[in-house]
């Protein structure tokens, strides 16, 4: 694909902005108001009889949708590039009410590495209660992958760019093994948006987010999204409509407010995240720095092949010991400490103190958890303060 077409096709601030929404919603009303109900009515007899027999397609209950929430979902849809998607009360239910949909007892999925910690916990805790194995390989070994898939796999599972360590993993390498062993395969590309990616361009089956991040940007706000062909997004619905993970009228609104400057905050994101990413790599204080726009990534080539930019978390590893990197987080001005990402705000995060806490050291160490290891969501202030600011932390 090239640069023109990728630019064209991509999620447009004219997409954030209009897509899904519809002129006078309410008293000609320019925003999309917020459908406040959990309940919803019917004129008479005969349209509950037309509802129950598919003729009449109004909502019954808030569980099941809400007026506010279908503008937000056709607008992710848009966004994406997909026939379709649903809105979850958070990332972390958007995957795992997927993962229950899509397995049964006695099947198997292949999970890739260096992911969202409580998906593997998820796995190993959940899933394995109902019959169902996980085998986890190292992101981006396709050999591995080959090996992990057995006659009973019904899903592939990874991130891209991973958590915390920014490995890509190549798309079109995914698609032809699961296609070739006919395995659905779902991509978490919270950290790239599909400002930066879009998986489903390459065959991939299902997309999810957390949109607790970057789609609403002001870390304000939990959700999460599913996006895909409409049979795989319809057949997860129901198991939302029962799980009961749905998302509120409120948080649905802030959401779609959010996504109308959502092209314009990734473009800041992208390009300080790219400037600190280098500042980084050029400092002696710094061993590694972990980022796919740099060239001296292992996955550069394939990052700058499916990907428009390389998003807003960069990690690194100080040359320093705990403590000392400890000290640097706490001498830093700008960015608060803290576990999340994807809001207007910088924030740093020391994965093994905060998300690895339980992990003994050394299973730490075994998954690159490191003791110097520090990740980065670059917000979108002034990308020349934040560099000062690294660099008088840098001591």
């Amino acid at each position: 694909m090239s640069d023109r077409e990728h630019r064209d096709d991509i999620c447009t601030s004219t997409r954030a902005i209009h897509g899904g929404e519809e002129k006078g919603y309410w008293k000609n009303a320019l925003t999309v108001p917020i459908a406040q109900t959990s309940t919803y009515v019917f004129e008479n007899t005969q349209a509950v009889t037309d509802f129950v027999n598919g003729e009449n397609k109004q909502i019954d209950y808030g569980r099941y949708g809400n007026p506010t929430q279908h503008v937000t979902e056709k607008k992710l849809a848009e966004i994406e590039g997909a026939e379709a998607a649903i809105l979850f009360s958070s990332g972390m239910n958007a995957i795992t009410t997927t993962l229950l949909a899509m397995l049964s007892n006695g099947q198997h999925a292949v999970i890739m590495d260096d992911c969202y910690r409580k998906t593997t916990q998820f796995c190993n805790m959940v899933l394995r209660k109902f019959g169902i194995e996980s085998t986890f390989i190292h992101a981006g070994d396709f050999e591995a992958l080959e090996d992990a898939i057995q006659d009973n796999t019904r899903v592939l599972v990874s991130e891209s760019p991973t958590n915390p360590h920014l490995n890509v993993i190549d798309l079109e390498r995914v698609v032809e093994v699961a296609k070739k062993h006919r395995v659905k395969t779902i991509i978490d590309s919270t950290f790239a948006t599909p400002f930066n990616q879009r998986p489903l361009e390459f065959g991939i089956d299902l997309v999810v987010h957390s949109a607790t991040k970057y789609f609403g940007g002001h870390n304000d706000l939990m959700a999460g999204v599913i996006a895909g062909s409409d049979p795989l997004v319809s057949a997860i619905k129901d198991y939302r409509g029962v799980l009961g993970g749905v998302v509120d009228p409120h948080c649905v609104y802030l959401l779609n407010r959010g996504l109308k400057t959502f092209p314009l905050r990734m473009q800041r994101h992208n390009e300080s995240t790219l400037a600190l990413a280098r500042f980084l790599d050029a400092h002696p204080k710094v061993k590694q720095v972990y980022y796919p726009g740099l060239e001296c990534h292992p996955h550069y080539d394939v990052a700058k092949a499916q990907m428009r930019g390389f998003g807003g978390v960069v990690s690194f590893d100080l040359d320093a010991d705990q403590a000392g990197t400890l000290a640097f987080l706490d001498r830093l001005q700008i960015p608060c400490i803290g576990a999340s990402l994807g809001g207007v705000e910088s924030i740093v995060s020391h994965p093994a103190s905060i998300s690895y806490y339980e992990l003994a050291r050394e299973d730490r160490l075994a998954i690159g958890i490191t003791d110097e290891l520090v990740r980065v969501a670059v917000g979108i202030e002034d990308t020349d303060d934040i560099i000062a600011d690294f660099e008088q932390a840098l001591v």
